[in-house]
């Protein structure tokens, strides 16, 4: 909606559109509150914002150039009433910092090769024309094709951020962020062809130089291709994961938010140990198949495992423990070094100095995650994490909720009972709310009364040409734990996503690493980087895959500040960022006690009906020509039952002379019909039998699934949670 024509009241205004606002949105908007929800920004989700490659390189330009910014002076006097007072609200984000950009891949690379490849069709066109060829053809792959002269003036960065913030490129916006998943699977190419070609077992022959030239050679990704398809990478600011029974999960299928995205499985859960990237088993079908363990650890692990999920009922097992780390308690139950290091770093996931009891529980909701919608107890959405905020700003749209982007709020007015009675926009104009929930990278310094916590999160975000553990299977979304690379060092947190998860194009791997800050993010995570793929600094790396470009930054984490250390009024609420966490837990309840506070007697987020079956005004006759035609209608229906009544009795009096037959027949009839009885008895319990209750999997299915039924639906690629009745794009559900 256009800025000046915004009401001059609300119920609730919101600051900010991530995760929590979002949420605090949907959930008033819902319950009929008048909310107005607005952002600064140019996109949605704020730090919880996925962007195309263009756009994060235009995302990083406004970056450099916010650092310049200075607070302006605001004369507010005209807007405020005797009594009132005013609080300035930040006009700067501090949540970024330190900030670098790498790029390696080759602009100069494309040229040489298409070259090359010219020059190789040549010599074996002139092969077949003199009749000396093998008859074998050349192969090429299907690769973009970009001019090299028209993209020749962009220049590639060479390090560093300045040098990338010259880089022109189109301003991203909500529109790209939320385009139909059904349009852009389409426009999805062919997966690159692969290059190895086996020949018959046995064989040691050695292919003759023609025979080498005609194999299909699979092309370098270059800096001019990553731009030329830069709208088809959608990079995650945070980096995170959905467990399958963890609240995000639950809200999103009790409000019926999920019928906006669509979901895949993590299609496995990996280790980084002594040099080596492993595969650790999770559910039992992966222990029982590992090649790593040997018999005696498939038991130990189990045996393990199948006391986790039950821990609480044996206290005296772990009692002696409770406060003390994790990993001594692992010690004590005669685990080898290489269960231990996969139950502490891959399924449980806690630091060294977590206590025993926050251990158990870690692993104990890991392991009922398994099996609700795959192997592996993780979703990711399509499109990246930032569709997630966006899912719950259409629903509040749906139900009333008024957005505006590049839109803000610069101060509040305070009344003498020290409420928030209203707020000042960006426009200079007054808007009267009875409650203000804005992200904390607007709260002012001089609202600050204690020493906030000055924790970050360090991250790096990479575009690859391979996977950390290539597979026979390109489409692979993996989760890696990686210990300290020195003791006492920050555990790092690595999710690879594939193309198939719409967020890097075939070819490439989306990288995310994660970490709690202990220096800047270079600092922390480059060492990590080395190790895992080839980049300059790497040394003896032959076989890692390659890093095409990476960003490294860090983000201010204040999930630890509460909301008493704001000097603002009661009915002003304060979301904090992203955190550290692997999971979403932090973000939904503290939606959850946001919105209890500002409406304690109702429901949090309940079911949205589903857009057909929303009855809208135009649908009801209320008129008195209505109401005349009602009552004809009701009429033509009395006569036609007394139609119907007279044609009844006549059936009856042929009824009589039709029973005095049947009473003949009925002593030759019961025996078939008891016989059939049975069968049709026989039958109804062999179909019951043959029919599973699966209460786990809460996708929108059928509650009575053949197993033939199930395995055609969990084979699809990507998953729905909950009623899917309606997607996006429906009746009712905007884009």
């Amino acid at each position: 909606m256009a800025a000046e024509n915004l009401p001059s009241e609300f119920d609730v205004v919101i600051l900010g559109t991530g995760l929590a606002e979002s949420i605090v949105a949907a959930a008033c908007s819902r319950v009929g509150q008048r909310v107005l929800h607005v952002d600064r920004r140019s996109y949605y989700a704020g730090n919880w914002a996925s962007f195309t490659f263009n756009s994060l390189l235009t995302w990083i330009q406004e970056y450099n150039n916010a650092s310049h910014i200075e607070e302006t002076a605001h004369d507010w006097s005209s807007l405020i009433e005797e009594g009132e007072e005013t609080i300035c609200l930040s006009s700067t984000d501090s949540a970024i910092s330190n900030l670098q950009v790498f790029c390696y891949a080759s602009q100069e690379e494309e040229a040489e090769e298409e070259e090359a490849t010219k020059t190789a069709g040549a010599s074996n066109t002139t092969e077949e024309e003199s009749g000396g060829g093998s008859g074998c053809t050349t192969e090429t792959t299907d690769a973009p094709t970009g001019n090299a002269q028209e993209l020749s003036d962009v220049d590639a960065p060479t390090g560093n951020a300045q040098e990338l913030s010259d880089v022109d490129a189109p301003t991203g916006n909500a529109q790209e962020l939320s385009e139909s998943p059904e349009k852009l699977t389409t426009e999805t190419p062919e997966q690159v062809v692969e290059t190895e070609q086996e020949g018959p077992k046995g064989s040691q022959s050695i292919p003759s130089p023609s025979e080498s030239q005609s194999e299909p050679v699979r092309k370098k990704i270059t800096y001019a291709q990553l731009l030329k398809e830069g709208r088809r990478f959608n990079i995650d600011l945070v980096s995170k994961l959905m467990y399958s029974r963890g609240p995000l999960v639950d809200l999103l299928i009790k409000s019926n938010v999920s019928r906006y995205a669509e979901f895949k499985n993590l299609t496995r859960i990996l280790t980084y140990r002594d040099g080596r990237v492993e595969q650790v088993p999770c559910s039992r079908a992966d222990v029982f198949a590992s090649k790593q363990l040997s018999v005696v650890e498939k038991r130990m692990l189990m045996k393990f495992l199948t006391f986790c999920l039950d821990y609480q009922d044996q206290p005296q097992e772990y009692q002696a423990f409770a406060e003390r780390p994790f990993s001594e308690f692992l010690h004590t139950q005669k685990l080898t070094d290489n269960l231990r290091h996969f139950l502490h770093h891959s399924i449980a996931m806690v630091k060294e100095d977590t206590p025993t009891e926050e251990g158990l529980a870690s692993t104990r909701h890991f392991l009922r995650c398994l099996g609700r919608y795959g192997n592996t107890p993780f979703l990711f959405p399509l499109y990246g994490l930032g569709e997630i905020p966006q899912c719950f700003c259409r629903m509040s749209a749906v139900f009333g909720g008024i957005y505006c982007l590049r839109h803000s709020i610069q101060g509040l007015v305070i009344d003498k009972d020290n409420k928030c009675k209203a707020v000042i926009d960006s426009r200079g104009l007054r808007i009267s709310c009875s409650h203000f929930v804005m992200e904390d990278g607007y709260v002012g310094e001089g609202q600050k009364t204690r020493a906030t916590p000055t924790r970050s999160i360090s991250r790096v975000v990479l575009i690859t040409d391979g996977s950390v553990l290539p597979s026979e299977s390109e489409q692979q979304v993996s989760l890696v734990s990686i210990p300290p690379v020195e003791p006492g060092g920050p555990v790092a947190r690595l999710v690879e996503l594939c193309s198939s998860t719409q967020t890097c194009i075939p070819g490439t791997y989306l990288v995310h690493l994660t970490c709690q800050s202990v220096g800047s993010a270079y600092q922390d995570l480059s060492p990590v980087v080395t190790r895992l793929f080839q980049t300059p600094e790497s040394q003896d790396q032959e076989g890692r895959p390659s890093v095409l470009w990476c960003m490294y930054f860090n983000m201010a984490d204040s999930s630890a500040v509460e909301g008493a250390s704001y000097d603002l009024p009661s009915n002003v609420h304060v979301c904090s960022g992203p955190d550290a966490s692997l999971g979403h837990q932090h973000p939904i309840a503290l939606a959850e006690s946001i919105f209890q506070k500002i409406l304690p007697d109702e429901e949090f987020c309940p079911p949205a009906p589903n857009p057909e079956d929303i009855i809208y005004d135009g649908d009801n006759t209320s008129s008195t020509g209505g109401l005349e035609e009602e009552a004809e209608r009701q009429g033509e229906g009395e006569r036609e039952e007394q139609k119907e009544g007279e044609g009844e009795r006549e059936e009856q009096k042929e009824g009589e002379g039709e029973r005095e037959e049947q009473k003949e027949g009925e002593e030759g009839r019961e025996p078939q019909e008891k016989d059939g009885e049975e069968e049709r008895e026989q039958e109804t319990v062999e179909s019951r039998a043959n029919s599973v209750w699966f209460p786990h999997w809460d996708l929108g299915m059928d509650p009575m699934l053949t197993p033939t039924v199930l395995e055609q639906r969990t084979a699809l690629p990507t998953i729905l949670l909950g009623n899917h009745r309606g997607m996006m794009g429906e009746k009712g559900c905007p884009r």
